[in-house]
């Protein structure tokens, strides 16, 4: 019965430790994605600081892309936080149990020892054959032989107990420490970030102090970029509006009607192994379409918003602007229709692509490699993203339209 005991209480341990633990697992599991997320996204942001010119040209850029730098490092900080917290009550949790199972292999090892005895004296007066032979019967013989074989049984699984406990224990602790380093790791960890945090707000700080003394300039370089986004704008909402007036035509001629081959469709080539997963149907891939370049962070957000640096002065952005590296290959983000390659000063190249009733739009383009009417698959190369000679940065526009609305490309690319 004791040893059933035992097993019942190793049992029970094991069953409060996953208890205990599952969902903290599972959290901590989530907490360390989100940290290799963040570091390979401050990475990413930090090559990007590199490209970029350290001159008074470049001192918005720059201090847009820090803003991005701190913003990560801010929540890899907490996230290495939250994680330390985990692991603390992890090794509160498994230092709990080493201390029971230490406690429980004392006392198996106290009442093995008693039984060993036991059975030792037995052997020097040779007390079972006695017990054997002093039965009174055949059947009364046979049930003492067997309580023999169950007392043999029970001293067996004794032994094997304590060696199970034994290692249990054993395992304990080794998982224990090894869960102390990784907490030291992770607090080392922590104060590196801590201090590169640190350093990054002063040279933070320096860069708006700069970038105050120098409105005016500013002030000039934003009425210019205003301008060139509204031919951009103009552009494309006459390459939409032609466009849906083509199809409203086609789709009022019995004609087109029968044939396959209207404006409005496009081809559904085989997606690319990496986006295998997208429907067919643009609409129901909000949230899931790649990005149009394979790395880059988002300088630029839709939508109207204070300049990072002058106050009172609000900017209008139909899309979002995303820094990559230079001579970046931009790429469609959908399988579509080219309906509109053209040049525009202060985005250089642009090109507008028809998913059905939305179109997305690239721009910022030093190249194009695509024309009017191709049929491109997902991901395919649509040309290279141009480099600012002035600050040595790269960034491609990207606009998302439902006809003649505009939407916010980051509510339907991958976070």
């Amino acid at each position: 019965m004791k040893a059933h005991s035992r097993k019942i209480f190793l049992l029970l341990v094991a069953l409060l430790l996953a208890m205990g633990t599952g969902i903290a697992q599972q959290s901590r599991k989530e907490l360390e994605d989100k940290r290799k997320r963040l570091l390979k996204d401050i990475e990413q942001t930090s090559s990007l600081l590199k490209q970029t010119k350290q001159d008074k040209a470049a001192t918005l850029s720059r201090y847009v892309t820090l803003q991005k730098q701190i913003s990560k490092r801010q929540q890899l900080v907490e996230t290495l936080q939250k994680e330390m917290q985990f692991l603390l009550e992890n090794v509160d949790r498994t230092a709990t149990v080493v201390l029971a199972l230490n406690d429980d292999t004392e006392r198996l090892k106290a009442e093995y020892i008693k039984i060993a005895r036991h059975a030792y004296r037995q052997r020097l007066m040779h007390s079972d054959w006695l017990f054997l032979l002093s039965a009174k019967s055949f059947n009364d013989a046979f049930r003492r032989w067997q309580y023999l074989r169950q007392y043999d049984r029970y001293r067996q699984r004794q032994g094997r107990l304590i060696l199970d406990t034994q290692q249990t224990l054993l395992d304990k602790i080794k998982n224990l420490e090894d869960r102390k380093r990784e907490k030291e790791n992770l607090l080392g960890a922590e104060k590196r970030q801590s201090l590169m945090l640190g350093l990054e707000m002063q040279a933070k700080n320096r860069l708006l102090d700069d970038l105050k003394g120098d409105e005016a300039r500013l002030a000039h370089d934003l009425e210019g970029k205003q301008a060139a986004a509204s031919k951009l704008n103009k552009a494309i909402e006459k390459v939409i509006r032609d466009e849906m007036e083509r199809i409203r035509r086609e789709e009022r001629s019995a004609a087109a009607a029968a044939s396959a081959t209207t404006p409005g469709k496009t081809a559904s080539p085989r997606p690319t192994p990496e986006v295998s997963n997208l429907s067919n149907d643009f609409n129901k891939n909000q949230g899931n379409l790649p990005w149009p370049v394979r790395n880059g962070i988002i300088t630029g957000h839709f939508g109207r918003q204070q300049h990072p640096t002058i106050a009172n002065i609000e900017i209008v952005n139909n899309g979002i602007d995303i820094q990559t590296d230079q001579g970046a290959q931009v790429r469609s983000v959908f399988e579509g229709t080219v309906v509109g390659t053209q040049f525009i000063p202060g985005f250089d190249y642009m090109v507008i692509l028809q998913h059905g009733s939305y179109y997305t739009v690239y721009s910022n383009l030093e190249e194009v490699s695509v024309k009017k009417g191709d049929k491109l698959m997902i991901g395919q190369s649509l040309g290279k993203v141009s480099t600012d000679q002035k600050t040595d940065t790269s960034a491609v526009h990207f606009e998302i339209w439902k006809e003649k609305t505009r939407l916010n490309p980051q509510d339907w690319v991958r976070k």
